[in-house]
């Protein structure tokens, strides 16, 4: 039997902790380092770094870690896996090069390229999610260093475990259990109690970086090196299997892991083990990420002090509109929000303060421009009292807007270039299955009635929110069966409609997934275009999650217990 692979993980975005690639190599024993480095956000950012400079359009960070770094990997044996191409692995691969001839340290540097797709007019980007097949591929071929563009996040595990195992296509189950580890690993410590719902039970001032240790038949144990700051338990992963994710059908190039056949289990401390995931062939399209410019927004926040808030907000809305009535321009879209962040009878200034947030948008940069700012500004004397906004108006800044297309499979040239420089095409990995929905699971029997307490939904369940383009999924798990007997009656899709009224007049799916304890709302269009739109105040839905939590809901007595009290 082959020996499990251990692979860690020390960047989750694009700006994550500089000195992770150094903690992860000196903290333990691995076999791979990978790398995160691509959003839907980042692909738009290097899309303009390479307007400016075509040899650029790809994570510069990278090269920074390695140059500090690449000897102490050579030393550990220690391979490295990273999308940080981005936009031009080849001119990543090339720079890597030079950084081992500068550091005199002996690698084999490949990549992974074929993702870059024709540009449609008026867009920026346009790339494949490739899977671990060109990873596996430059593996194989002995690459200490594997740079890639655009590959899906969790194929930077699962191509290593594919090289290690020699798994084939065929293999779904493994594949799909590798699939399913590196969907914990790829946004780092997210899987070691950052962002955590009940961080309060757990020291994560500085969690450390997550591993995963692989088994041949692709089932898995999280952890983190010894000694780190964090905890892994069965929540703080859930937390992150239901992160950016929809129904039971996880689908990537590779294999479409069925969520709903995972199973946790607590394995020792800040060990959890993942095992019987069932996989199923990959659809036969791949998404292609779409990023254009979709104009130019502006943003004014004016603060709002004391009494008569609401009086405030409508005079200098009004002043506002009949400002630009007078300079006969308006943007395309005007967005007003007020946030009641004051308090009555505040004790300092700021608490007695609410922000009224001004967004204005446009194809045309003059319309965003001065004559906003401008109008804005010519306020400060005239308008309410207390008159201030937060920072000067500025002159407006483009914004994108992602948009996801899908191709066959077959029409997407993914090739290895291996370290002597030969190319490899990798083969598609048909025969291919249709996505299609699962049947919903039997529900639990509901608990039996009784006298309830009014709490906040927080009290009972963990949450975590993200996005994906213009739709934000929140993932809501319990950590007890009775809890799940209650959770999975209670919190239907009109329910949470209540909760969350912004969602009211949107599509709302609920998946549930009895394994997991867990029910995964997927919320349509609640992002407009995307995070690079900033149509919302939480532009990502980050914390639509802590804001269900903090809703009241009446809760079985048996299910709550005492108030956490801050440290």
């Amino acid at each position: 039997m082959t020996r499990p692979l251990r692979v860690g993980n020390a960047s989750g975005f694009y700006g994550d902790r500089f000195d992770a690639v150094r903690e992860m190599l000196t903290g333990g024993p691995l076999d791979v380092l990978t790398g995160d480095y691509l959003a839907e956000l980042t692909m738009l950012i290097l899309g303009r770094s390479r307007l400016k400079d075509p040899k650029r359009g790809y994570a510069t960070t990278f090269l920074r870690q390695l140059e500090e770094n690449l000897g102490l990997a050579h030393e550990r044996g220690v391979k490295i896996v990273t999308n940080a191409g981005g936009l031009h692995p080849a001119g990543l691969a090339d720079a890597v090069r030079e950084v081992a001839v500068r550091t005199g340290v002996p690698v084999r540097v490949a990549h992974v390229e074929g993702d870059s797709r024709p540009v449609p007019d008026g867009h920026l980007t346009a790339n494949a999610y490739l899977g671990g097949g060109g990873i596996a591929a430059c593996l194989r071929a002995g690459a200490d260093i594997v740079v890639t563009g655009r590959v899906t996040d969790a194929a930077l595990v699962a191509g290593p475990a594919a090289a290690h195992f020699g798994w084939g296509p065929g293999d779904h189950d493994a594949l799909a259990g590798a699939v399913v580890a590196g969907h914990v690993l790829e946004c780092g410590t997210q899987a070691t109690g950052g962002n955590y719902a009940f961080f309060r039970q757990h020291d994560v001032r500085r969690p450390g970086f997550p591993l995963a240790e692989i088994h041949e038949d692709g089932s898995s144990v999280i952890t983190k090196h010894d000694g780190t700051g964090g905890v892994v338990d069965v929540g703080t992963v859930t937390a992150q299997l239901l992160y950016e994710t929809g129904g039971a059908r996880y689908a990537g190039p590779d294999v479409t892991a069925r969520l709903d056949t995972v199973r946790l289990a607590q394995d020792g401390p800040d060990r959890v083990r993942i095992s019987g995931v069932r996989g199923e062939a990959p659809p036969p399209t791949l998404k292609v990420g779409l990023n254009r410019l979709g104009g130019w927004r502006n943003e004014v926040v004016f603060v709002l002090t004391g009494l008569d808030i609401e009086a405030k907000s409508r005079l200098v809305r009004e002043q506002f509109a009949d400002a630009l009535d007078r300079a006969g321009t308006k943007p395309a879209e005007v967005r007003w929000e007020l946030a009641r962040t004051d308090r009555a009878d505040a004790s300092t200034e700021e608490t007695a303060s609410a922000l009224l947030r001004l967004v204005v948008r446009d194809p045309d940069a003059e319309a965003v421009g001065r004559a906003v700012s401008g109008a804005a500004v010519e306020l400060a004397l005239g308008s309410y009292p207390g008159f201030h906004v937060t920072a000067p108006p500025g002159k407006g800044a483009p914004y994108g807007v992602f948009e996801a297309a899908y191709v066959p499979a077959g029409d997407v040239a993914h090739v290895a270039v291996l370290p002597d420089g030969t190319r490899q095409d990798v083969p598609a990995t048909g025969p291919y299955r249709e996505l299609a929905g699962v049947p919903e699971p039997a529900l639990p029997e509901p608990l039996p009635a009784g006298p309830t307490r009014t709490v906040p939904l927080g009290r009972v369940a963990g949450a975590r929110s993200g996005d994906k383009g213009g739709d934000a999924n929140v993932g809501v798990w319990v950590r007890t069966d009775e809890a799940w007997r209650w959770l999975a009656h209670e919190l239907t899709v009109e329910r949470f409609k209540e909760l969350l009224p912004e969602t009211a007049g949107l599509t709302v799916e609920r998946h549930v997934l009895p394994g997991l304890r867990s029910l995964n709302f997927v919320v349509r269009g609640l992002l407009g275009e995307g995070v690079a739109a900033q149509a919302r105040f939480d532009p990502q839905a980050k914390a639509v999650g802590e804001w269900l939590r903090s809703r009241s809901v009446d809760v079985p007595v048996q299910l709550t217990d005492e108030p956490e009290v801050d440290a």
